[in-house]
């Protein structure tokens, strides 16, 4: 087949929620002729946007599920990847970034840096992503990408450069001056297809000059020659300007900016120019797999087609026909008919339809190559295995899944709906690791969890579209958790005798309020108090005991269990003795070690116009928060805040009555936080009033 890998890039376009990331993909897909007409996000021709494709997504106007999609560039292969911006979705862009090889930052011409831009940089820094920064929505009143460049280099701390410049802003916006080969670029045609270069315009000769130099200095810091010449004053080679900004790119030491707006098609030619300059191959991307017949020494992998095949299945999509599987080759290629084993489920199967994406709709092909992004049919795997051929066991490092914070009741209305229920929480929780389900013990109902109400709300509503089924939600449940406050002694004996054989273990030492982790066992027995076998008994009645705790029945956390003394009986002690023992002596010890509640407190961001700052402050203490920061921009201000999740639900409505719909606002989970004594004392009342219920039915 012989695709020339150094001309294959993996991208994905990563952005804040309305930032233009969707938009941006559309023009993309247009330039390289993949599609033929440009429709919008919220499109008015009942088309919509191409990489929004379900049909929620193009009613609320944001991006729900990653899209993958592959275009030519001037000869170059790129594989792109639309990701949403949303935090309710954060795993679809983790998943996302985990296979891409570099990425285009998006970022609004007049919001800037904002909230989730910072969130999303984390992540780029987690998995090593170079980036190219493209300053969107130049066309915009109140537009300054002068002003987002220095955000990126102050919030972000990224050594940002220009590489062009606007040449008008606002409703004024014309083309860009490219301060590489010195050219103004102008977007011709009724829709910026015809690239037209000229002379720069005399008034903006002086700025072009001022920053060019202030590249080249940048840049003479990946180069050699280049630095000679720049400070010998000689005239410098554009592929000798482009070579130095590609290597400070890859060592993620430098980010090109980049300018346009993509509604109003000016600047994206430039932007895919420059993911072929600037961005990765996937040869100059190093990926390592554990080997797992070596005890998982770490393996590099090589980008070559004859070695062996090694894949990582990163997304599932249950469409039409079947499990669909979007897979990313490392190493290796990937043909019609291979034998591949999963190495997680130990499991061989073959390899039967081989697709490539393109959004919704397919195309087959007969092999894939090393750094490609195809799609398989019909095989029965988890998102984050890893598939190996040719007698390689390896495993990729999986992805980081954040744990879900919020919980809810949902009930079918009657018997069919409940079949399909069943059938549509599979498939969800299969393809995405952050939302999961579990029945109840107690109240027998269904719950589902996930990471925001508009996280549930979007499962819901698919349910109920994609599945027929009607379901019925009761209050939302926050996770809370318990924790000890003191140290606390235990010291317990557990004695049960019947006939035959009884029960009997001793077991004493102390609990104590742990900060590094949920829970820590430590085993300090001396001289056989308590036989060595029966020690992990005891660590498993302990794990068990941090279940369930006593005041409102939620899971107990940062919490360590010492046991230092004991006593056992030649006949009657065994493994369920001491586990027995070991629960009795935590709930002992538990009442005296004063218990608390902890609450999930989000970071929340709320952006709008300043002249309801005011308002914001005031809903904002009104829910418990606390202010953090708040920060003024001309017309715009942004304030900070650490809130109670419990406190947040329903906030949406809040804001836009306050704001008259202007403002918005993100929020992500931070850390557990102690609850008040007036909520606690509420919780717990509320706790024993449920379990009387219950007592009371049975």
């Amino acid at each position: 087949m012989g695709i020339d890998i150094s001309k294959m890039r993996n991208i994905g376009i990563s952005a804040h929620i309305d930032s233009g990331k969707t938009t941006l993909s559309e023009r993309i897909l247009f330039y390289s002729n993949k599609i033929h007409a440009i429709h919008e996000v919220r499109g008015k021709d009942g088309v919509g946007a191409t990489m929004d494709h379900m049909e929620l997504e193009r009613e609320r106007g944001i991006t729900i599920q990653s899209a993958a999609t592959q275009v030519e560039w001037k000869d170059h292969t790129i594989n792109l990847i639309d990701t949403p911006g949303h935090v309710d979705f954060t795993i679809e862009v983790e998943r996302s970034l985990r296979v891409l090889d570099g990425a285009i930052l998006v970022l609004c011409a007049v919001g800037g840096v904002q909230s989730q831009s910072i969130t999303v940089d984390r992540q780029l820094k987690r998995y090593h992503v170079p980036r190219i920064a493209f300053i969107n929505k130049c066309d915009r009143t109140g537009a300054n990408p002068f002003k987002v460049r220095l955000q990126l280099r102050e919030k972000l701390g990224l050594n940002a450069v220009l590489i062009q410049l606007p040449i008008g802003l606002e409703d004024k916006l014309e083309g860009v001056v490219d301060l590489i080969n010195m050219k103004a670029v102008y977007f011709d045609g009724d829709q910026g297809e015809t690239i037209r270069l000229a002379e720069i315009p005399p008034h903006l000769k002086a700025d072009a000059e001022k920053y060019r130099e202030e590249l080249l200095d940048a840049v003479s810091m990946f180069s050699d020659d280049l630095a000679e010449k720049f400070l010998g004053g000689e005239a410098i080679p554009e592929d000798l300007i482009h070579a130095a900004i590609r290597k400070g790119t890859l060592l993620e030491q430098f980010v090109p900016v980049m300018i346009g707006s993509a509604y109003k098609n000016k600047g994206i030619q430039c932007l895919l120019d420059g993911v072929n300059y600037y961005l990765p191959n996937p040869t100059e991307v190093k990926n390592y797999a554990l080997d797992l017949d070596r005890n998982e020494e770490k393996k590099e992998l090589s980008a070559d087609e004859k070695s062996p095949i090694v894949a990582l299945g990163f997304k599932l999509e249950d469409g039409q026909y079947g499990q669909l599987t979007y897979v990313r080759i490392y190493q290796g290629s990937l043909k019609k008919g291979d034998e591949l084993q999963n190495t997680r489920a130990r499991k061989k199967f073959k390899v039967g339809r081989l697709v490539r994406m393109h959004a919704n709709s397919m195309e087959d092909i007969n092999e894939g190559a090393p750094g490609d992004i195809v799609a398989l049919f019909g095989i029965d795997c988890a998102s984050g295995d890893t598939f190996c051929g040719g007698g390689v066991n390896y495993a990729m490092s999986s992805m980081y899944v954040p744990a879900p914070v919020i919980s809810l009741a949902i009930t079918p209305k009657d018997k069919k709906s409940a079949d399909q229920m069943a059938k549509a929480l599979n498939r969800f929780t299969k393809e995405d690791p952050t939302f999961q389900t579990y029945v109840d013990p107690e109240s027998n109902q269904t719950i589902i969890r996930g990471m925001g109400e508009l996280h549930l709300e979007v499962y819901i509503e698919r349910m109920r579209r994609e599945y027929k089924c009607e379901v019925e939600t009761g209050m939302p449940q926050v996770a809370y958790r318990e924790a000890i406050t003191t140290r606390s002694d235990f010291n317990y004996t557990h004695k049960k005798q019947t006939g035959g054989s009884g029960q009997y273990g001793r077991v004493a030492g102390y609990m104590e309020p742990f900060a590094e982790g949920d829970y820590e066992f430590v085993d300090m027995i001396k001289g056989g108090a308590i036989p060595t076998e029966f020690v992990p008994s005891c660590d498993k009645g302990f794990k068990e005991a941090v279940k369930r705790g006593s005041l409102i029945g939620f899971p107990i956390v940062n919490i360590r269990c010492v046991i230092n003394d004991g006593q056992s009986h030649p006949v009657d002690s065994s493994d369920i003795a001491f586990q027995l023992a070991a629960i009795g002596a935590f709930r002992e010890a538990y009442h005296k070690a004063k218990p608390c509640i902890l609450e999930p407190i989000m970071k929340v961001s709320v952006e709008g116009p300043t002249e309801y700052q005011g308002n914001i402050f005031a809903s904002i203490n009104q829910r418990r928060g606390i202010i953090s920061s708040s920060t003024e921009d001309g017309a715009f201000s942004r304030v900070e805040a650490e809130v109670p999740l419990s406190e947040m639900f329903g906030y949406s409505t809040v804001l836009r009555s306050l704001t008259q719909g202007k403002a918005e606002f993100t929020m992500e989970f931070e850390k557990y936080g102690k609850v008040p004594q007036s909520v606690s004392e509420t919780l717990i009342k509320e706790y024993e009033e449920k379990r009387r219920k219950e007592q009371g039915r049975s």
